[in-house]
């Protein structure tokens, strides 16, 4: 049987390996991007889409808080960035600066909750990416496609850490995928990143960590 890495897109072929995928320790992780053996399913399960019920966008409108619009506007700014509109990206950037600043902070923020907001956002995928197939809006399903990759590889990281710790990042350190957001924890940054396939140098370390 094979399994396949929600996440990358990698298969363990057990016919392959010598050791069966369900004989694998629970520490085992995905050779190629990291994530948890709990984020692999048997191929035929992979393939099946569930039909998620397409929601009206007029029943959804909300008005965004100021940190929602930080993350909106910063995303804008990269979006401008790959199109070469360096003075659009560079407006879009003021104003997630000016968006993040005014942000309160969180009183009862915790890792907990984390994991939970993430579980929800894979869960609500579905929908969205049904809603990007009806519209045949092909831009909106591959960032669907991105987006859940790199929330499933947070929500794996995330639920990592709540079973490790601190432990987990010793001795070690963090990369973020400029283009996609993939995050890949490890003493280099991958050749390729496993969403996007963007070359290691458009990876980012992240300092400063206590």
């Amino acid at each position: 049987m094979k399994y396949v890495c929600q996440i990358c897109g990698y298969v363990y072929d057990d016919v392959k390996e010598k050791v069966p995928f369900a004989e694998l320790p629970d520490t085992w992780k995905c050779p190629l991007c990291g994530a948890a053996k709990s984020d692999f399913k048997p191929e035929a399960a992979q393939k099946e889409v569930p039909k998620a019920p397409v929601r009206i966008l007029e029943d959804d409108m909300k008005e965004l808080s100021a940190g929602q619009l930080a993350a909106l506007c910063s995303n804008l700014a990269r979006g401008c960035e790959k199109q070469y509109k360096s003075e659009e990206a560079g407006l879009f950037r003021e104003l997630a600066d000016y968006f993040t600043s005014v942000t309160p902070a969180v009183e009862d923020a915790s890792v907990e909750k984390i994991a939970a907001a993430l579980q929800n956002d894979i869960d609500l995928y579905g929908s969205v990416r049904a809603a990007a197939d009806a519209a045949s809006d092909r831009g909106a399903a591959r960032i669907c496609v991105w987006g859940e990759k790199v929330t499933r590889m947070l929500s794996s990281l995330v639920n990592r850490y709540l079973k490790e710790g601190e432990a987990m990042l010793a001795g070690t350190s963090i990369w973020v995928c400029s283009t996609c957001g993939f995050v890949y924890i490890g003493d280099e940054a991958p050749e390729l990143c496993p969403v996007c396939k963007v070359p290691a140098w458009k990876f980012e370390k992240v300092e400063g960590r206590a």
